[in-house]
């Protein structure tokens, strides 16, 4: 004879979020301070310094400056950042809230600190507040289909 039980899993609401892991540009905010401060003296020229130079199949020099590196790092970051503010969770408002800190500290030190008046730092500024506008509004996209109408 075979046994016709079927077994129902309880109903478990699914786990969301995970981690707490603090906002990622922060590193390019950090690296930037570090090395302009530390190696440029405070000039925001010496990011237009060339790093390294590599010919190209057509014939032309392309060169990579410490600018162009550094706005490489910040867009990685972002990169992970979009994808981190899908997340819904308790953490997630408080990574919002950090991401809002941080694009705070972008604005403050673009507008008063000599260092940071460089399109790098500009850049990396507008970066920030793209991070702040696409969690919030990934949230919100998001909450608003976890609630269900019966």
């Amino acid at each position: 004879m075979t046994d016709n039980t079927v077994f129902i899993p309880p109903e478990r609401r699914a786990v969301r979020g995970g981690a707490f892991i603090p906002p990622l540009l922060i590193v390019p905010l950090v690296a930037y301070n570090f090395f302009a401060f530390l190696f440029m003296g405070g000039n925001p020229a010496g990011w237009s310094q060339q790093l390294l130079t590599i010919p190209m199949v057509s014939g032309v020099q392309w060169s990579l400056t410490s600018g162009d590196l550094m706005l490489v790092i910040g867009l990685v970051c972002l990169f992970f950042e979009v994808i981190k503010s899908t997340n819904t969770g308790r953490n997630s408002v408080i990574e919002h809230m950090l991401s809002v800190v941080v694009f705070v500290v972008f604005l403050v030190e673009f507008l008063l600190v000599g260092a940071a008046a460089s399109s790098v730092f500009f850049i990396l500024m507008m970066m920030a507040i793209v991070d702040v506008v696409a969690g919030f509004t990934v949230s919100i996209t998001g909450a608003g289909r976890d609630v269900s109408m019966n």
